[in-house]
Protein backbone atom coordinates (compact mmCIF):
# COMPACT_ATOMS: atom_id res chain seq x y z
CA UNK A 1 0.00 0.00 0.00
CA UNK A 2 2.72 2.03 0.74
CA UNK A 3 3.83 1.59 -2.62
CA UNK A 4 0.69 2.54 -4.25
CA UNK A 5 0.32 5.83 -2.13
CA UNK A 6 3.99 7.11 -3.29
CA UNK A 7 3.06 6.31 -6.44
CA UNK A 8 -0.38 8.32 -6.50
CA UNK A 9 1.53 10.72 -4.73
CA UNK A 10 4.13 11.26 -7.74
CA UNK A 11 1.33 11.22 -10.40
CA UNK A 12 -0.97 13.69 -8.30
CA UNK A 13 -3.55 11.17 -8.40
CA UNK A 14 -6.29 11.32 -5.88
CA UNK A 15 -8.54 7.78 -5.19
CA UNK A 16 -11.70 7.18 -4.14
CA UNK A 17 -13.60 4.18 -2.97
CA UNK A 18 -16.90 2.36 -2.31
CA UNK A 19 -16.73 -0.67 -0.20
CA UNK A 20 -19.20 -3.36 0.29
CA UNK A 21 -17.71 -6.76 1.59
CA UNK A 22 -14.68 -5.02 2.94
CA UNK A 23 -16.69 -3.33 4.81
CA UNK A 24 -13.78 0.08 4.95
CA UNK A 25 -10.79 -1.84 4.97
CA UNK A 26 -9.21 -0.85 1.55
CA UNK A 27 -9.93 2.90 2.96
CA UNK A 28 -8.03 2.13 6.36
CA UNK A 29 -5.00 0.50 4.69
CA UNK A 30 -5.01 3.48 2.38
CA UNK A 31 -5.03 5.80 5.41
CA UNK A 32 -2.83 3.81 7.64
CA UNK A 33 -0.04 5.52 5.55
CA UNK A 34 1.30 8.40 5.94
CA UNK A 35 1.25 11.18 3.12
CA UNK A 36 -2.44 9.57 2.48
CA UNK A 37 -4.09 12.72 2.54
CA UNK A 38 -2.46 14.02 -0.62
CA UNK A 39 -4.23 10.99 -2.43
CA UNK A 40 -7.31 9.91 -0.79
CA UNK A 41 -10.15 11.73 -1.39
CA UNK A 42 -12.95 9.45 -0.71
CA UNK A 43 -13.98 6.30 1.17
CA UNK A 44 -17.44 4.95 1.18
CA UNK A 45 -19.09 1.81 2.81
CA UNK A 46 -22.00 1.09 0.77
CA UNK A 47 -23.02 -2.49 2.53
CA UNK A 48 -26.69 -2.52 2.49
CA UNK A 49 -28.85 -2.69 -1.27
CA UNK A 50 -29.79 0.38 0.09
CA UNK A 51 -26.87 2.34 0.54
CA UNK A 52 -25.95 1.06 -3.03
CA UNK A 53 -29.12 3.00 -4.37
CA UNK A 54 -29.56 6.08 -1.99
CA UNK A 55 -26.01 6.97 -2.02
CA UNK A 56 -24.07 5.76 -4.86
CA UNK A 57 -27.51 5.74 -6.78
CA UNK A 58 -26.95 2.26 -8.21
CA UNK A 59 -30.45 1.54 -10.12
CA UNK A 60 -32.57 -0.41 -8.11
CA UNK A 61 -33.59 -2.47 -11.23
CA UNK A 62 -29.79 -3.50 -11.70
CA UNK A 63 -29.87 -4.97 -8.01
CA UNK A 64 -33.05 -6.49 -8.30
CA UNK A 65 -32.20 -8.45 -12.00
CA UNK A 66 -28.73 -9.18 -11.56
CA UNK A 67 -27.80 -8.76 -7.63
CA UNK A 68 -25.78 -6.81 -5.36
CA UNK A 69 -22.95 -9.17 -6.20
CA UNK A 70 -22.87 -8.55 -9.84
CA UNK A 71 -20.44 -7.34 -12.80
CA UNK A 72 -23.31 -4.94 -13.08
CA UNK A 73 -23.49 -3.89 -9.64
CA UNK A 74 -19.86 -3.01 -9.72
CA UNK A 75 -19.76 -1.19 -12.73
CA UNK A 76 -22.51 1.12 -11.95
CA UNK A 77 -20.75 1.32 -8.58
CA UNK A 78 -17.82 2.87 -9.93
CA UNK A 79 -18.98 5.09 -12.50
CA UNK A 80 -20.94 6.81 -9.89
CA UNK A 81 -18.44 6.89 -7.21
CA UNK A 82 -16.67 8.75 -10.04
CA UNK A 83 -19.63 11.41 -10.65
CA UNK A 84 -19.80 12.27 -6.72
CA UNK A 85 -15.19 11.92 -6.02
CA UNK A 86 -13.78 13.57 -8.88
CA UNK A 87 -11.28 11.62 -8.80
CA UNK A 88 -8.55 10.21 -10.94
CA UNK A 89 -8.89 6.50 -9.84
CA UNK A 90 -12.47 4.92 -8.36
CA UNK A 91 -12.73 1.94 -6.98
CA UNK A 92 -15.45 -0.39 -6.21
CA UNK A 93 -15.76 -3.41 -4.45
CA UNK A 94 -19.02 -5.65 -3.84
CA UNK A 95 -19.28 -9.33 -3.19
CA UNK A 96 -19.67 -12.22 -0.63
CA UNK A 97 -17.43 -12.31 2.05
CA UNK A 98 -19.34 -15.10 4.05
CA UNK A 99 -18.83 -17.57 5.72
CA UNK A 100 -22.52 -17.60 4.80
CA UNK A 101 -24.59 -15.79 2.07
CA UNK A 102 -23.00 -17.77 -0.53
CA UNK A 103 -24.74 -19.74 -3.06
CA UNK A 104 -23.81 -22.18 -6.56
CA UNK A 105 -23.94 -19.53 -8.76
CA UNK A 106 -22.34 -16.99 -6.05
CA UNK A 107 -20.64 -18.49 -3.75
CA UNK A 108 -18.91 -17.29 -0.92
CA UNK A 109 -15.45 -15.66 -1.91
CA UNK A 110 -17.08 -14.19 -5.06
CA UNK A 111 -15.97 -10.34 -5.00
CA UNK A 112 -16.16 -7.92 -8.02
CA UNK A 113 -13.55 -5.14 -8.33
CA UNK A 114 -14.14 -2.59 -10.39
CA UNK A 115 -10.98 0.11 -11.37
CA UNK A 116 -12.25 3.41 -13.32
CA UNK A 117 -9.59 5.31 -14.09
CA UNK A 118 -10.58 8.83 -15.92
CA UNK A 119 -12.71 7.00 -18.64
CA UNK A 120 -11.80 3.75 -18.54
CA UNK A 121 -13.52 0.89 -16.73
CA UNK A 122 -12.06 -2.39 -15.74
CA UNK A 123 -14.35 -5.02 -13.80
CA UNK A 124 -13.05 -7.92 -12.71
CA UNK A 125 -14.39 -11.33 -11.57
CA UNK A 126 -12.36 -12.94 -8.63
CA UNK A 127 -13.44 -16.09 -6.47
CA UNK A 128 -10.94 -16.68 -3.73
CA UNK A 129 -10.40 -19.71 -1.52
CA UNK A 130 -9.46 -18.43 1.60
CA UNK A 131 -12.15 -20.17 4.44
CA UNK A 132 -12.30 -17.00 6.55
CA UNK A 133 -14.38 -13.39 6.22
CA UNK A 134 -11.27 -11.98 7.43
CA UNK A 135 -9.16 -13.63 5.22
CA UNK A 136 -11.41 -12.95 1.95
CA UNK A 137 -11.43 -9.34 2.41
CA UNK A 138 -7.52 -9.07 3.30
CA UNK A 139 -7.21 -11.12 -0.13
CA UNK A 140 -9.42 -8.80 -1.52
CA UNK A 141 -7.75 -5.80 -0.40
CA UNK A 142 -4.36 -7.38 -1.60
CA UNK A 143 -5.72 -7.97 -5.09
CA UNK A 144 -7.23 -4.17 -5.19
CA UNK A 145 -4.02 -3.00 -4.54
CA UNK A 146 -2.67 -5.22 -7.41
CA UNK A 147 -4.81 -3.91 -9.85
CA UNK A 148 -4.71 -0.56 -9.09
CA UNK A 149 -1.11 -0.62 -9.47
CA UNK A 150 -1.54 -2.58 -12.95
CA UNK A 151 -3.81 0.28 -14.40
CA UNK A 152 -1.57 3.35 -13.50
Amino acid sequence: MKNLVKILTKKKFKIAFAESCTGGMLASETTSISGASKVFSLGLVTYSNQAKISVLRVNKSIIQKYGAVSPQCCEAMVKNLAKISKAQINVSITGIAGPNGGTKSKPVGLVYIGVKKNNKILITKNLFKQKSRKAIQKATVKRTIRIIKSLI
